[in-house]
This record gives C-alpha cells, structure tokens and sequence, in this order.
C-alpha cells in the first residue's frame, strides 16, 4: 500500500469518526479519539507494527462505546467492521482492528487475556494513558457528573474483587474509580514507551488524591 492510499484512507476515518462522535460525552469524544491516536504513533515509533492497523485500531476504538449502548459490547466492532467494509480494506486488516476494539477496554474483575497483538498492545498503552495524569483526572470527573456520581464518599470503600459484571453496573464515587481502574493501569502496560510515561502521570495522580484528601478534611 502507497503512502498516498494509506494517508487517504485515515483522513475518511478521520471524517467519519468526526460524524459518528459529534455530541458525545466530552471523556469518550473526538478529542480522546484524537489523543489516543497521536500517542499510539509515538508509542508505534519504537515498535515493530503495522501502522495502519495501529491508527484504525486508535481512531476506531472507541466508535460506540458499549457504556453508552446499554452494555453492548458488539455494536463498536460491528459499526467499525462496516465501516472498514466500505472502504475495501483487506479481510485481516478489518479482523484484526475488530480484535483489536473487542479487547482494548479494562473491564475490571481478573479476566484472562484471549487476544493479544502489539498493535493492540500500542493503542491499549494510549487509551490507557489517557486515563492517567490531569487528563485522566478531567475524564473521570467528566464521566462521574455525566452519570450524577458523588465526587467522593468516606464511607464507600473501593472493591478490588469486582466480577466483570459488577465493574460494569457499579454507581461508586469517582473518587473511588481511582483505585478501582486508574491507579492499577501503570502496572498493566505493555510497552517500554507505555511504562516511562504511565510512570509520570501515575505519580501525579497520587499528589491529586493526597491534595483532594487534605481539603477534604481528611
């Protein structure tokens, strides 16, 4: 594939993404899809991968998020196979940026890995990522209001035994979501790039939770 073919096939997915997400919560919206991409291409950067499977799987992942479908975790995949459909791509590219959307997500509880690639392993560090720092902080924040969640409640404690099913349908404080999903993403990465970085912002989540703490009254 032609460097020419490869730019004119992001720049559609670019479009349609753009269409598909306008309105959406602002934590799952274009401008996450947009940082998940960029940072997998400086994560791609030092990985032998498939570039264009990387920024499909980057620009796709998140099409129709299932926490905003009613749980259903088949309608991303099937929207972005059709649309790769549409545009000609070759059946293992499609099936594998669908493999790739089908187990990006943490879904909590001790799940057993089915599928792994490195261009998996390249986008899932960047949305990973980009639930850690001060962006991961705005996102969770954003997602709590969105749902009408408490900021914080002394007397919920994290549940760090939750089936799947339970991380799916659970109303906790956003503070609590910390323990439960973003402090345990450092440990969870799985690139050299993935785990510098996951490192940094890690750290500054860390002051967040001792400063909220400490106005807190606590």
């Amino acid at each position: 594939m032609s460097g020419n073919q490869h730019q004119e096939i992001i720049d559609a997915t670019v479009a349609y993404v753009k269409r598909e997400l306008a309105g959406a919560e602002g934590g799952h919206d274009w401008w996450h899809i947009y940082r998940v991409w960029q940072q997998s291409k400086q994560i791609a950067a030092a990985e032998a991968v498939d570039m264009l499977v990387v920024e499909l799987g980057a620009l796709l992942h998140d099409i129709a998020d299932s926490k905003f479908h009613d749980g259903d975790e088949n309608i991303g995949p099937a929207k972005a196979r059709a649309f790769m459909e549409s545009l000609q791509l070759p059946a293992a590219t499609i099936d594998h940026v669908e493999n790739i959307i089908r187990h990006i997500s943490f879904k909590g509880g001790n799940n057993e890995r089915v599928f792994y690639s490195p261009e998996l392993g390249v986008v899932q560090d960047a949305d990973r990522l980009d639930a850690m720092g001060a962006i991961g902080i705005a996102r969770a924040f954003n997602y709590g209001g969105f749902k009408n969640r408490a900021l914080y409640d002394p007397a919920v404690k994290p549940n760090m035994n939750m089936t799947r099913e339970e991380y799916k349908k659970s109303t906790a404080p956003t503070i609590t979501h910390f323990y439960e999903k973003l402090l345990l993403l450092k440990d969870k990465m799985n690139t050299p790039t993935g785990r510098e970085l996951a490192a940094e912002r890690h750290v500054f989540m860390e002051q967040f939770l001792e400063r909220f703490y400490k106005e807190w009254g606590q």
